[in-house]
């Protein structure tokens, strides 16, 4: 039998705050500055992937992998997108929309569809969507009653209806302008997503300094 330390922050002393690398990084940490943390080893970086700062380990990790962190006990609390803790549905406690990193998950088809989509779902009974997101997908299209096969991609989501691999595709978009790039038009809207601040839920209950941070930062965007 393989022994496994226990989960999530028992015996830890430093509070463990997950921030994500890319396009939230810079918002992040101006929000946490914003709050009055101390925020220089993080804006001084380098290669580190953990750095203390104010007493608070910060661990800095790729978006999509933020949630795991949190959920599981190996950060108490953390930064992610709302896109990418929809997808991970696991369990976390989402306490505060730090409302920086918009973008919005939308329908895509080709500008020259002109309605040949929805002419073959008539026909067919089922579209092709390909996506990085198929729990947000699965989700939209059967609220809407829409019988779709997911295609799960994990690069450029543009080239599906370019090679005829799907017929739409479901991305998140900030302004449109790589869709419209690539010559796709924008069909629907999904939902909205922005920054969030979220918490593992035994961090929550027993570390006052989860709740703390979370009305810091609540403070600072409001």
């Amino acid at each position: 039998m393989i022994a496994r330390g226990a989960r999530g922050s028992a015996g830890r002393e430093l509070l463990r705050v997950a921030v994500p690398k890319g396009a939230l990084f810079d918002g992040s940490v101006a929000t946490l500055a914003a709050a009055g943390y101390e925020i220089a080893a993080l804006e001084d970086l380098g290669r580190q992937l953990s750095v203390v700062c104010g007493g608070i380990e910060y661990v800095v990790a790729k978006p999509w992998d933020v949630p795991v962190f949190v959920a599981h006990g190996a950060a108490d609390c953390g930064i992610a997108g709302a896109d990418s803790i929809i997808e991970a549905a696991l369990d976390l406690v989402e306490m505060v929309d730090l409302r920086f990193g918009a973008c919005r998950f939308v329908v895509a088809e080709p500008e020259d569809a002109d309605g040949t989509v929805d002419e073959q779902y008539r026909h067919l009974g089922v579209i092709r969507v390909a996506t990085k997101y198929p729990r947000v997908t699965e989700a939209h299209f059967a609220q809407r009653g829409v019988q779709v096969e997911i295609v799960k991609l994990y690069g450029n989501i543009e080239l599906a209806p370019m090679t005829g691999l799907a017929e739409r595709i479901v991305d998140i978009t900030a302004t449109g302008t790589t869709l419209r790039e690539n010559r796709l038009r924008i069909v629907e809207e999904v939902l909205a997503s922005t920054a969030r601040f979220v918490a593992n839920p035994a961090a929550l209950r027993t570390r006052p300094q989860v709740a703390e941070m979370a009305a810091r930062l609540a403070g600072a965007v409001r």
